[in-house]
């Protein structure tokens, strides 16, 4: 399971309104790692500046990969995260997070990011793992 749901949040999403602050929430104690390094992430950007900030270290085991993976696989879930952050997402080779600001003047930053090229350019033997 991706997410431990609440019979409250769950009782929500069977009557058709879910409160998205509890669903954030939700994904927030479900998956801490991915919580954590996307909160730190969005930390470091504001505090740095500049076009984006990224992780690069791998996760310390596969629990915490497959929360990356959950939190960002899920359209959902990456649609939360990223209206609750006020940052667009990227992803790459199951642990390279990094966050973007909203505005456009990141965009060619962001394009270059999620390109085809620099998906290839991001692989290593290391990482095939994942």
């Amino acid at each position: 399971m991706s997410l431990d749901v609440s019979p409250a949040l769950l009782e929500q999403a069977e009557r058709g309104e879910v409160d998205e602050a509890e669903f954030v929430d939700c994904v927030r104690t479900s998956l801490p790692y991915a919580w954590e390094l996307i909160s730190s992430l969005v930390a470091q950007l504001k505090v740095d500046g500049g076009d984006f900030a990224d992780n690069v270290v791998p996760p310390p085991d596969e629990q915490a990969r497959g929360q990356l993976l959950r939190a960002l696989a899920s359209d959902a879930m990456r649609g939360a995260l990223q209206r609750h952050f006020g940052v667009r997402l990227a992803f790459q080779n199951c642990h390279r997070v990094a966050v973007f600001p909203l505005d456009s003047s990141a965009d060619p930053t962001y394009a270059r990011f999620t390109s085809v090229r620099a998906q290839l350019l991001n692989q290593s033997p290391e990482l095939r793992d994942c």
